[in-house]
């Protein structure tokens, strides 16, 4: 599962395989926050370039309801382009005109309270492959600060969406404090734990990081293996006991699917 998303504007295309060299799963290619309006054109037709010749992207366009939106979704028929990234998503009917524009898969970026809300409505949408917390805006619509464990419901409601709807784990927001290694390790983790797969990134410093955390370490693989290893010795037991834990099929589930078996 991709676990790192980086940013990177679209009108700085000199940038772009800088990010694409970054170890980052994805880059996310940006005609939104990070462009100007006087430079949406531009960093359009960077994107543009960048995808028609074969390198794969994520690209955040602009969002359903500004007048850059029409033009972003011409891009869409691009074929390298391996999802649309789509900001403020409150309502599944924000996503039509995607699918209309060429049924590419979409990450739907919940920014707002009423979004948050509605994540199951948006998670379900036609085309939806995962959702992503858009933290920053978010706080500042629902007026609760980043720091604590005030969005930590906001986080859960998007998460639990996602396994309603069988998506992957959804995406975490970006963490704006780049200098502070402990403080990005600290985030990581606090998603981890709610369930969360994935980060935004607005650093290619921060990528790796974000990779480290969201890995299995060696110590959950070596549990993993001891289990899977108890279960397939055992067909057909019901609970069982490997090094002092009990042992029963959503256990065995789980570290099947944190070697990658995925049965």
């Amino acid at each position: 599962m991709q676990s790192s998303f980086l940013f990177v504007p679209g009108d700085r295309p000199e940038r772009f395989e800088k990010a694409a060299a970054s170890g980052a799963h994805a880059i996310v290619i940006d005609l939104e926050d990070a462009v100007q309006p006087d430079r949406k054109g531009l960093a359009r037709e960077a994107v543009r370039s960048w995808l028609s010749e074969g390198r794969p992207a994520v690209v955040r366009i602009n969002g359903d309801g500004t007048e850059w939106h029409e033009d972003d979704l011409a891009l869409l028929s691009l074929p390298s382009l391996q999802a649309v990234m789509v900001p403020k998503c409150e309502r599944p009917d924000s996503l039509a005109r995607i699918e209309r524009a060429g049924g590419k898969a979409v990450i739907a970026l919940v920014e707002s309270a009423f979004g948050v809300w509605h994540a199951l409505d948006i998670a379900t949408a036609p085309n939806v492959i995962r959702l992503a917390f858009g933290s920053v805006d978010f706080g500042l619509d629902a007026g609760i600060d980043e720091d604590g464990e005030g969005m930590a419901y906001a986080r859960s409601r998007l998460v639990l969406a996602s396994a309603v709807a069988g998506l992957a784990a959804p995406i975490d927001g970006v963490t704006l404090a780049l200098d502070d290694a402990d403080r990005l390790r600290a985030d990581v983790l606090a998603a981890k734990r709610l369930g969360l797969g994935g980060k935004l990134c607005i650093h290619p410093r921060q990528v790796e990081a974000v990779n480290a955390g969201f890995a299995p370490t060696e110590a959950q693989l070596a549990w993993a293996r001891d289990v899977v290893e108890a279960s397939n010795a055992a067909p057909g037991n019901g609970a069982l006991r490997v090094k002092g834990q009990m042992i029963d099929r959503p256990v065995i589930e789980r570290a099947r699917r944190l070697l990658g078996s995925g049965n």
